[in-house]
């Protein structure tokens, strides 16, 4: 009988003993494809050489030092490493142990930016309904998924939440994509009046909405609109690219896509790829020095932060990710990987919209294409499609709750930017297996 208290206590998982290039192995030697990189992590497959050697020479040389104490040389270099590709004036990076911790880091960050500057009113946070940044409490009450925060909201911070960027479901008829997504952005600046903007400290989003929606992109000039908002009421822009970031959009950093820089950006999964827990805050050179200005010290940290093997594990995948042009693979292979979907998914009539970036793709399911209807959530259909993707040999990572955290379903990909065309193809086959099982016998078909 196991003692490791596992997500779901009436699951009957597997043992993972191997990995093999995009595939993991399990204890009865079946072979699954690993075609969402688990939740978007493993960017370089599972049996990277160069990483695994980094890894193992750094723990050979030195494991730990608290950054209390000492910096290290692994951190360093990947500090600079990160800073010379940033975008805009990203200049300082404090390292954490993953994606909740880096969004945590930001927004006491944030708080503690204006708190150095004299503008202590300032204590709101606003973010995006259907949006996710983790699963730590103030990570919690950014993120706007209410599924994931209805038993815990006792418990959570207040914070604003307006619409998200959702073009396939609410940009109205006739309505220009341009300006629907200026429409959704100057909701921004509505809710910075209501609150008062004296009072606003910070708006957090991801540049392309991950596992809460399924790859969601923002339409073009949404985020140029925000970044204006932003400045003129002097609140801070918080980028969450967590998942969309580290190539796995086709840019080393998301927000490139939208031609914005933000004052805080956080990353994680991608940036250790899986070969070791990793993640980060970026921060401008504004904020750094209103820190290093005024009281010298910011009042948080873990005790890992700064891990000397998991920041040389970090080097080595973001060297690989650039000397290898893997980057400019996943752009690639992205489109090939939408191409497919399409021409396997385009025409199914359960199959309402197919989007994303990079290798970062997202597939909605309706019970009806024509008023995009989601299916009953009583059917418990994300759930069922796992299992049958899983059996027939594919990782993928559907979700329900696409629509509103209790209506909607989508599943997301995010496979190894290694992957090549005959495993696209093994992706769809396996895919067009799931949903011919799951779905109502009139979705099987394709056009």
């Amino acid at each position: 009988m196991s003692h490791v208290f596992p997500r779901h206590t009436k699951a009957n998982l597997p043992t993972a003993v191997g990995g093999d290039g995009c595939y993991l192995i399990d204890a009865n030697g079946k072979r699954y494809f690993d075609g969402s990189g688990g939740a978007a992590v493993s960017c370089l497959g599972h049996s990277d050489a160069e990483v695994i050697s980094a890894v193992q020479a750094q723990v050979g040389q030195l494991a730990f030092a608290h950054t209390g104490f000492m910096t290290s040389e692994p951190a360093e270099a990947l500090a600079d490493l990160l800073i010379s590709q940033a975008p805009g004036d990203l200049d300082r990076v404090y390292f954490v142990s993953g994606g909740s911790e880096a969004t945590e880091a930001a927004i006491k960050l944030a708080r503690q930016y204006h708190l150095e500057r004299g503008d202590s009113a300032r204590r709101h946070v606003i973010a995006r309904r259907q949006s996710y940044h983790g699963n730590t409490l103030g990570a919690l009450a950014a993120g706007g998924n209410e599924w994931r925060r209805q038993q815990f909201a006792p418990l959570l911070i207040d914070i604003s939440h307006i619409a998200p960027c959702y073009e396939y479901v609410d940009r109205g008829d006739g309505e220009r994509s341009y300006d629907y997504g200026q429409r959704v952005a100057n909701e921004l600046e509505a809710e910075i009046l209501r609150l008062g903007p004296e009072t606003v400290m910070a708006f957090m989003a991801e540049p392309v909405v991950g596992a809460t929606s399924g790859a969601v992109p923002a339409v073009e000039g949404y985020f140029k609109r925000i970044r204006e908002i932003c400045d003129q009421y002097g609140v801070l822009l918080i980028l969450d690219e967590v998942m969309c970031g580290m190539g796995r959009t086709g840019h080393l950093f998301a927000c490139e896509a939208d031609g914005v820089a933000p004052d805080i950006l956080c990353i994680a999964k991608g940036l250790g790829a899986g070969y070791q827990p990793i993640g980060a805050m970026l921060c401008s050179r504004r904020i750094y020095d209103a820190i290093e200005g005024g009281s010298g010290f910011f009042q948080h940290g873990h005790t890992y932060i700064g891990h000397p093997v998991a920041t040389a594990a970090g080097l080595a995948v973001v060297r690989a990710l650039l000397d290898r042009g893997l980057v400019q693979r996943s752009a690639e292979m992205g489109e090939t990987l939408h191409g497919a979907l399409v021409e396997a998914f385009g025409q199914h009539p359960h199959v309402g919209d197919l989007r994303g970036r990079g290798l970062f793709r997202g597939i909605e399911l309706v019970a009806d294409r024509e008023s995009k209807t989601p299916f009953d959530p009583g059917l418990g259909l994300a759930g069922k499609l796992k299992k049958a993707a899983f059996e027939a040999g594919l990782i993928c990572y559907p979700m329900a709750g696409t629509r509103d955290g209790r209506n909607g379903d989508h599943i997301l990909l995010a496979p190894p930017f290694i992957l090549t065309q005959d495993q696209i193809g093994e992706i769809t086959v396996k895919l067009k297996i799931a949903l011919a099982q799951v779905l109502p016998a009139s979705g099987s078909g394709t056009g």
